[in-house]
């Protein structure tokens, strides 16, 4: 079969596989973004894994936020060379989540994975998504907002807990605490979505992703939950979910606003798993301390709700040791 041939075939395949998603409207099928910041190192890993793909209609696009080593002169270069299309955008030193936000507003994709600078997919990650995605019923898919894998370490390990079910249809929450499963797990969101919930830009420092793929839930989307690995995991000391949960001063915001949207918003989901719910008021306490003396919480979150009071109230004591704690490390 001559390439013009095959190329046509393929073409016409990748058409009738949009359309039956429902994405006849966008340029590709996913969009694969990564916001970077001086991770030259690192990025060629992303790169390779990408070139191995065994599902092929994708866009990258990479968001440099203001490195100062070769990012640049590295994704230049793939862009040269790629089968795929590549997308650079550089925006003076910020943070991840305007890095993301922005890749969000360039995204052509209908459907997009976000994919660190220091990860890699699996090679069939892409074409799982798509089959999964293409597996929920077209008149249903505007109830869904993701598909959601597992993640794996290098050799293999699974991360965190496995799913109950495969495929499974919750909300994000309803996995979270409901069915108690946890560790790092990976998948793809749709853009449409994730431009409708941005992440909040007006807050200095960490903010934990938690917050907006937990208010996506509340306003009912699905995601389609299966036991594939989608990304491999490495580990890193200076990513910035490395970061939130190891230092409590410096990310006390983002992680004291977390607590409170557990304890005021989620609260509905107490009943499975209350466990959590008390430590995230003794988090509400321990971290707003630690607001409190750096000059106080940001205006317009309040603690509301007398299920929310109450929790703080009984746990306020457990908050003021762990508080203490932090301070007696430095």
């Amino acid at each position: 079969m001559s390439f013009r041939i095959r190329g046509f075939f393929l073409d016409k395949i990748e058409t009738r596989f949009q359309q039956a998603a429902g994405m006849s409207t966008r340029r590709h099928f996913f969009t694969v973004l990564t916001p970077t910041y001086n991770r030259a190192g690192t990025l060629p890993r992303v790169y390779q894994s990408l070139q191995a793909q065994t599902f092929q209609d994708f866009e990258w696009v990479v968001v440099d936020d203001g490195s100062t080593d070769t990012t640049r002169e590295l994704v230049l270069a793939w862009q040269q060379q790629a089968a795929f299309p590549i997308r650079y955008f550089w925006q003076p030193n910020q943070h991840k989540k305007t890095a993301f936000n922005h890749g969000v507003r360039e995204a052509n994709g209908a459907l997009l994975v976000a994919l660190d600078s220091d990860d890699a997919l699996d090679m069939n990650a892409l074409d799982a998504m798509a089959l999964a995605w293409n597996g929920i019923p077209p008149e249903d898919r505007d109830k869904y907002v993701a598909v959601t894998g597992l993640c794996a370490r290098p050799d293999g390990r699974i991360v965190g807990d496995m799913f109950p079910r495969d495929p499974l249809d919750v909300t994000a929450l309803d996995m979270t605490f409901r069915y108690h499963v946890g560790g790092e797990k990976f998948g793809c969101m749709r853009t449409d979505i994730l431009r409708r919930f941005p992440f909040p830009e007006d807050l200095p420092g960490f903010v934990p992703e938690s917050l907006v793929w937990h208010a996506i839930a509340r306003a009912g989307y699905l995601t389609r939950f299966v036991n594939q690995v989608f990304r491999v995991y490495h580990d890193s000391a200076d990513s910035l979910s490395e970061q939130g949960r190891t230092s409590a001063a410096k990310h006390a915001l983002g992680l004291w606003l977390l607590a409170r949207d557990t304890v005021v918003d989620c609260l509905p989901w107490f009943r499975y798993q209350p466990a959590e719910f008390i430590k995230a008021a003794a988090r509400y306490t321990r971290f707003g301390l630690h607001l409190a003396a750096r000059g106080g919480r940001p205006a317009g979150y309040p603690l509301k709700g007398l299920g929310a009071r109450t929790l703080v109230a009984l746990t306020w004591p457990i908050g003021a040791v762990l508080y203490l704690r932090d301070r007696a490390r430095g």
